[in-house]
């Protein structure tokens, strides 16, 4: 299968800070790809560099098999990013933004595209409104946009929904999904696990720089099954501390081996005197992967 982003031992450093430490992946063409990791594990930068803003200290990156430095145009106009950041020209409309943007990889005559552009990402009704008028949602429609108007082979999705409302975000993924059905690679980076779970076929997570995991989705969450349970009770026994993946609020969620050890924790329960109002037992999910891998990586 063709590699849509190669990146080989990759390296870059501010000062002290070592965001990357000699990063290895591939991303295959035509996949839905999901690069996760808590803050500060380096994802922004990776994409900075895959984007020709940041170089690296080492190492090689290539898109659609152009080397982002050696061939650098060739490789950015194979790419489209929508960044964190809200960032956007206050003195254009809508269409203007997006037609300036094309003009950017020398395109003309690109109306009819951005047309169907601004009814995917519902922004018809605000294409001759001008982009400080818009609120945040809006503007990261049109961020989206600017990825897609030179038709990317690889488009890079930076938290995309950070902010926004559900409706959006239902009606991104929906466009999203065709895009990548029709051939574009996806490289999504999100904190909304549920969405990396629902969405991405295989997922690399970063911890301080590092790859500490990449697999298929499913493999992933085979890898870590066992016993996940979700308890209601104020505290957790001393001796199961080390099996409680999540807490939310008085909701404790423990991954267990299996269900002898369950009859342990609840013995623990009775014996420590700790009422539980409340029990079920849950598949574990990407949330659960995601915790047990950045709690075990070192």
């Amino acid at each position: 299968m063709t590699v849509a982003v190669s990146v080989r031992q990759l390296r870059k450093a501010f000062g002290p800070v070592r965001a990357l430490d000699g990063i290895d992946l591939d991303v295959r063409e035509g996949e839905f790809f999901g690069l996760l990791g808590p803050n500060g594990a380096g994802k922004t930068t990776l994409i900075s560099i895959l984007a020709g803003l940041t170089r690296a200290d080492a190492g090689a990156v290539s898109v659609m098999g152009y080397d982002v430095v050696a061939d650098y145009r060739q490789a950015r106009r194979s790419l489209g990013v929508v960044p964190q950041e809200l960032v956007f020209d206050p003195f254009f409309t809508v269409r203007e933004t997006l037609r300036f943007q094309a003009g950017y990889f020398g395109l003309r005559k690109t109306d009819a595209w951005i047309d169907e552009i601004l009814a995917k990402l519902g922004l018809t009704d605000k294409a001759h409104a001008n982009m400080r008028s818009l609120s945040g949602g809006m503007k990261r429609r049109v961020l989206v946009g600017q990825a897609l108007v030179h038709k990317p082979q690889v488009i890079v999705l930076d938290e995309p929904t950070a902010g926004v409302d559900v409706g959006l975000r239902q009606s991104l993924w929906a466009f999203v999904r065709e895009l990548n059905q029709s051939g574009h690679t996806i490289i999504l980076t999100t904190h909304y696990l549920e969405e990396a779970e629902e969405l991405c076929g295989r997922i690399a997570m970063l911890k301080e720089g590092r790859v500490v995991a990449l697999e298929e989705k499913q493999t992933l969450l085979h890898g870590y099954e066992g016993v996940t349970i979700r308890i209601t009770a104020p505290a957790a026994p001393a001796a199961f501390a080390g099996k409680l993946v999540r807490r939310e609020g008085d909701v404790l969620f423990f991954n267990l081996a299996n269900y002898a050890e369950l009859e342990q924790l609840l013995a623990a329960y009775r014996t420590g005197g700790i009422r539980f109002t409340d029990l079920a037992l849950q598949e574990a999910d990407l949330e659960d992967v995601f915790l047990r891998i950045m709690g075990r990586a070192s």
